[in-house]
């Protein structure tokens, strides 16, 4: 599967949620599907969009918090996985594209290719419900579920080492970080009245 279809395919119930993506081909892929002020675009970062998600979930629990991350990236920052079980937030949704390569950065094989497990560990780290999901429409069902069981949820899926053919989005950082800042007070203000 392509990551691309598969973004595509969850697009819709991303409208009214906080999305933070890992960098690189996610994130460009996302922004090329069209772009809204609740996606924040984590550069310069790798391995902590699970991490800011975390927080975020924690600090907003009213809100349904989508963290949308990488074979790579979660590799880097695997202590997330145990730290999130821990607290066990239950509007945090954590999507991992796995294509057992650093594509962005290279296209370097990551330790998936050869073996290791992330579904597997995250239910050893204790995260209380982890799917996989290799097609378009199994992850849709799978994000709709997710979504409804109001649990931590990880699910991981499989795709192709293809990204666009140019990393380049045409939105400065600090330009996404107001505009992220902003989407989440007014979901904060919205909430209170």
């Amino acid at each position: 599967m392509l990551r691309a279809d598969a973004l595509q395919a969850i697009y819709p119930e991303l409208e009214e949620r906080i999305v933070v993506t890992i960098m690189g081909a996610v994130a460009v892929e996302l922004f090329t599907l069209g772009h809204r002020h609740n996606f924040f675009y984590l550069e310069h970062a790798m391995g902590l969009a699970s991490s800011m998600g975390l927080g975020i979930a924690l600090a907003m629990p009213e809100q349904k918090v989508i963290v949308i991350d990488g074979d790579g990236s979660l590799l880097m920052n695997l202590g997330t996985l145990s730290t999130m079980a821990r607290y066990q937030p239950s509007n945090l949704l954590h999507i991992v594209f796995d294509n057992e390569s650093l594509l962005s950065v290279g296209g370097f094989p990551t330790a998936t290719s050869t073996g290791t497990d992330l579904a597997g560990i995250a239910r050893s780290s204790g995260i209380p419900r982890v799917m996989e999901a290799h097609t378009p429409q199994a992850l849709k069902d799978a994000v709709e579920d997710a979504l409804a069981s109001n649990t931590l949820t990880t699910i991981i899926s499989k795709v192709e080492a293809v990204g666009p053919k140019s990393f380049i989005m045409d939105l400065p950082l600090l330009e996404n970080r107001f505009q992220f800042k902003r989407s989440l007070e007014a979901m904060r203000q919205k909430q209170e009245r």
